[in-house]
């Protein structure tokens, strides 16, 4: 029951992270301040995020490029030089581009048409990170779709083999933050209320946005592991790759790799193991989700997330990092479990 279980367990994972860390899904619509309950403050937020686009988009390097674009993407009126597909062709184009902007360029497709991911975006993955086993839980949740089993297991064994896991959702964050600073939030979006002088509305911009970046098959590769638990050469690539994300670039790679060693590993010591660091996991996440509420009032550390995420790394090192700073424990006390997260 590997697939069920995940699934289950990656619900849970996604409600304790909120609206900072929760499960990625394409970005629709713009997002609302904390606060931008009227009408006339919704609109001056969807200007804000437009004049910021517009602010950025004359630059040359690939990272503010990409960061405008992915402000852009949710905007459904920009011309089409500011548009999101315009600005992340640029941003791939520039110089100095990496696999972060392919990877931001997967969604530069046609869902309608069943053309997603993009797949010149796809290709350039493989060239680009050969070595990173997002690119292939990517493929691999394509090949699937696809019905081409045999290349998805091919894929399964390239991201065991691989030496890294990484979504790039640490590179959205540092575009994302370093491009709402370019401009304050003026005192319409803001409110004249606030306790922040706006970090909170750049922060809900730079967490929220960054929520809508692709995200790689992690519970198609736990079916896949589930349903061939009982041959041998899958079940050690589905352990390999759980040691891989057990190190992961986010929460529920690293989600996905402890529950793989605690479903499939033949060691009960290395199960249990496996179930205590799942569950410090969870209490990781949901005390990020806490002191990120708590941002929404105060300054300091709503300003000092976003200094965090302008710093690169990855998704999971920003959260450990803030828990740190905040003398925040990162074990999980001895009496809770996941189940009593709320």
């Amino acid at each position: 029951m590997l697939g069920r279980r995940f699934f289950t367990f990656a619900l849970v994972l996604a409600a304790a992270c909120g609206p900072a860390l929760a499960a990625k899904a394409p970005a629709k619509t713009p997002l609302a301040a904390p606060d931008a309950t009227s009408p006339a403050r919704r609109q001056a937020l969807l200007q804000y995020q437009k004049d910021l686009v517009s602010v950025t988009a004359p630059q040359a390097d690939p990272i503010p490029l990409m960061g405008a674009a992915l402000l852009a993407r949710p905007l459904s009126d920009q011309p089409d030089f500011n548009s999101y597909h315009t600005l992340i062709d640029r941003a791939a184009a520039a110089q100095g581009a990496g696999p972060e902007i392919s990877w931001a360029r997967l969604s530069d497709c046609d869902a309608k048409a069943a053309d997603c991911p993009n797949a010149d975006a796809v290709a350039k993955l493989v060239q680009q990170a050969p070595d990173n086993a997002a690119v292939w839980l990517l493929k691999l949740g394509q090949d699937l779709r696809d019905g081409k089993n045999d290349d998805a297991r091919q894929d399964l064994a390239k991201a065991a083999a691989s030496k890294v896991y990484d979504d790039y959702t640490g590179a959205t964050l540092k575009a994302l933050a370093s491009t709402v600073t370019v401009l304050p939030p003026p005192t319409n979006v803001v409110g004249p209320l606030s306790a922040t002088n706006g970090a909170d509305v750049q922060l809900t911009l730079v967490f929220g946005l960054a929520e809508g970046q692709p995200q790689p098959a992690l519970q198609a590769t736990a079916r896949l592991c589930e349903e061939n638990a009982d041959k041998a050469p899958i079940k050690a690539d589905c352990l390999a790759l759980g040691k891989l994300l057990e190190w992961g670039s986010s929460p529920l790679a690293r989600s996905l790799g402890l529950h793989l060693r605690e479903v499939l590993a033949d060691d009960a010591s290395q199960q249990e193991d496996a179930k205590r660091l799942r569950r410090n996991l969870v209490w990781q996440v949901q005390s990020f989700s806490q002191l990120s509420v708590r941002a929404k009032g105060d300054t300091a550390v709503a300003q000092h997330l976003l200094k965090l995420a302008r710093s690169g790394g990855t998704q999971m090192s920003l959260v450990l990092t803030a828990l740190h700073d905040y003398d925040m424990p990162v074990d999980a006390p001895s009496d809770w479990e996941p189940s009593k997260a709320g």
